[in-house]
């Protein structure tokens, strides 16, 4: 036997099936996460092919030969499909060729297929090894040590189909895919006033069909899950026809591959297309954008969370015996969890199940609380026709931003608009945030104001972080009289609840503040109360991930130490989550400070790295992380240590990470949010009722807290939430930074 059977723990890792972006993160995390450990890590290169065939096919990867595959999609080790590992002998030179390099713990990362395979091979694990030692291939004492085949599977799969996880690796990224193509199409498409027939994939699930309708404001979404109801084709023209007579210039309808109408029949995008020429005499043209949805740069949470999920694989592997159950590793609520592997699959392919039963409720059901959620969120975004009678005496509600601009915040204002009218109130924009309301620059939105909202970065209505004054409470109180307003949807950041919470808590003084007040999230900095996510925090989160592989690319030619400040104010999120997804060495979060023995230390290792050979070493800096070791004397302190033996630049990011087109999830999270802060003043408002609340994502659940609780919920010195999740995830980081000094 190989002198590695003698080693304390060998980690085989594998892709396998279809490739989505974010494995190679995950086979990253998995490496070093191990090297971190004290095991070794054996790349099995070809999914299950280099498993049977053996040889350089399996060989160990270092802690270096993972560096810079963060920003790549596909996968670096391969993937394929094995007919001969469907068969027991197939199984049996597998077997024969882990056993040979002392491999008796896997991560397998795919698709349920690729799970199913692994679990079958679990089982079979102890009769191989048998049939082994019987033929004289190894000895007893290697079948003694490795009686049994411990797994861990991680879901790779851009379909997001998988009972289990709330997301599978690569589906955020095929999203992304998808909703840039909506954007370019509906320019292109509103140029010609012309239709277009979006396909994408998912032959069982219609998550990408459906989340990217959302994000790309399409009109009308086809999902196999849910088919449309008989005489959907004269539903879907009206609904379109209704649109451009509000003056939409274009139409989007996305079709899932695998929709189906209620008699199991495919509704294909090119019948769709003959639909809308026949009935609405539009020019319409198809788009299936196939594999392009696979391919590309893996998004920013593709990569944190593949990392994580890699990073939790080899935790499980490490404390697993012959008698563990294998686990699936997944994400529910932005935590790691596991559960059992092969119910969870059995639970999937139960979906396609009771699709082909017509079982259509059930399909529904077995997708979660949320998917259903977020189709009936749609349905009433497509449905709130500009043409709602409004009642006698519709309510008024107002919309303003606050605080610093986030991408999403039109999103939000869209969506609140959209669904408001079909309650039949009156909406109205406030221009220019709370000092807009000052100075009465308040007007009336129609459908048609807010058309195109959805995809644009910045905040038509404008936004400032002026807070009313005890001075100017009084003025408020008069515009709130002024226009009759019956409700206030507040939409940003710190600034915003501080408003808002300074408005309720004077209710007993201006009996004009005894409306209805809801506060929405949206912050780049992450850092208000009663939400793990804000809106425009993973816009800004990418734009940085972007940056950071500009910048790496920038310092290949020469030996080069890079520190880059992000914003984030007293909340470190961006830069810790942009170091986790960007691949940094050394992070200062403004939670942890920075200390001058710290200091030292980092400059020692960062001096011994660039001798071993390093060429690059990115550490980011939270721009609050202290007031006096600023990014500038980082810089130079580093500069002045290192020498001639490497050179130190500085990116401050600025304000571009405040820019640029809000990413599909703080779109779909946008538009979520508003429908239910809508509920939530309508319902208000239906009882006479006027509760303070702010609105949040918190552990998977939408969940309102009475604003009187903001206090108690928040650091007020430091503006950020006395309780933040992300900040567990520091030990990840510090596996995936540097091997452990043994």
């Amino acid at each position: 036997m190989s002198e590695t059977d003698t080693l304390p723990l060998q980690i085989g890792v594998l892709t396998s099936g279809g490739d989505a972006q974010g494995m190679n993160a995950a086979v990253r995390a998995v490496v070093r996460a191990a090297l971190h450990a004290g095991a070794t890590v054996h790349a099995i290169y070809e999914g299950y092919q280099g498993m049977v065939d053996g040889g350089d096919r399996i060989r160990p990867l270092s802690w270096d030969d993972v560096g810079s595959i963060l920003h790549r999609g596909g996968t670096m080790i391969g993937t394929a499909r094995c007919l001969a590992f469907r068969e027991r002998t197939g199984r049996l030179r597998a077997t024969l060729n882990l056993l040979q390099r002392g491999i008796d713990r896997l991560v397998v990362i795919g698709g349920d297929g690729s799970l199913t395979g692994a679990d079958t091979f679990r089982r079979e694990w102890p009769d191989l090894v048998a049939e082994l030692l019987q033929q004289g291939a190894i000895d007893a004492d290697t079948a003694a040590r490795h009686p049994a085949l411990m797994i861990a599977g991680l879901v790779g799969s851009i379909d997001n189909d998988m009972v289990g996880t709330d997301m599978t690796i690569g589906a955020d990224s095929a999203l992304h895919r998808i909703t840039e193509a909506i954007d370019a199409l509906t320019s292109t498409a509103a140029s010609h006033q012309r239709s277009f027939v979006v396909e994408v994939m998912g032959r069982h699930c219609g998550y990408l069909a459906l989340m990217s309708a959302i994000a790309g404001g399409a009109d009308y979404v086809l999902i196999p899950e849910n088919p449309p109801p008989e005489g959907w084709e004269a539903q879907m023209c009206e609904l379109l026809r209704n649109g451009r007579a509000a003056g939409r210039r274009d139409s989007i309808v996305v079709v899932a591959e695998g929709a189906i109408d209620r008699q199991g029949q495919p509704i294909s995008a090119d019948y769709v297309r003959q639909v809308l020429e026949s009935r609405l005499g539009e020019d319409t043209r198809v788009t299936i954008l196939g594999h392009v949805q696979r391919g590309g740069t893996p998004s920013a949470f593709d990569r944190w969370m593949s990392t994580l999920l890699g990073h939790a694989a080899v935790q499980e592997l490490l404390t697993a015996t012959p008698e563990s159950e294998p686990q699936l590793i997944g994400m529910r609520y932005n935590r790691v969890c596991r559960i059992p592997l092969m119910p969870c699959v059995q639970q999937t392919r139960a979906v396609a199940e009771v699709i082909t039963r017509r079982d259509y409720a059930q399909a529904m059901a077995l997708r979660g609380g949320s998917f259903t959620e977020m189709f009936q969120i749609f349905q009433a975004m497509a449905e709130a026709l500009p043409s709602v009678a409004p009642p006698a005496q519709p309510q008024r509600i107002a919309v303003l931003h606050g605080g610093g601009l986030a991408p999403g915040m039109n999103t939000a204002a869209r969506a609140a608009v959209r669904l408001g009218l079909d309650r039949g109130h009156t909406l109205l924009g406030v221009h220019g945030g709370f000092e807009g309301l000052l100075n009465g620059r308040i007007s009336t939105l129609s459908w048609g104001d807010v058309e195109g909202w959805t995809a644009t970065g910045g905040a038509e209505l404008g936004t400032t972080r002026q807070v009313p004054s005890v001075e100017q409470l009084y003025s408020v109180a008069r515009a709130l009289e002024t226009h009759h307003v019956n409700g206030l949807l507040v939409i940003g950041g710190w600034m915003a609840y501080e408003a808002a919470y300074r408005l309720y808590s004077e209710r007993d003084r201006y009996p004009a503040f005894k409306i209805p007040i809801i506060c929405l999230p949206a912050t780049i900095d992450n850092n208000l109360p009663g939400s793990d996510l804000s809106i425009g925090a993973d816009t800004a989160l990418n734009d940085i991930v972007a940056a950071l592989d500009r910048i790496k690319q920038s310092a290949m030619a020469a030996r080069r130490c890079f520190v880059v400040e992000t914003m984030g104010r007293h909340c470190g999120y961006l830069a810790l989550m942009s170091g986790l997804a960007g691949g940094a060495e050394r992070i200062y979060l403004p939670e942890e400070g920075i200390t001058l023995k710290g200091l030292q230390a980092d400059v020692e290792h960062m001096i011994a790295s660039f001798r071993e050979g390093r060429r690059l070493y990115l550490t980011i800096r939270g721009e609050y992380a202290n007031d006096h070791y600023t990014t500038d004397f980082l810089c130079r302190l580093f500069e002045e240590e290192g020498g001639d033996l490497f050179d130190v630049r500085q990116a401050v990011l600025g304000h571009i990470q405040q820019g640029g087109n809000p990413s599909p999830f703080d779109r779909v999270l946008a538009t979520r949010l508003a429908a239910h802060c809508i509920d939530f003043l309508t319902g208000e408002l239906e009882r006479g009722t006027a509760a303070g609340a702010f609105i949040g994502l918190a552990e998977g659940k939408v969940t309102t807290f009475p604003l009187k609780q903001m206090p108690d919920m928040t650091d007020t010195r430091c503006r950020r939430p006395l309780h933040q999740w992300w900040l567990d995830l520091r030990a990840v980081m510090a596996a995936m930074a540097r091997p452990r000094q043994h």
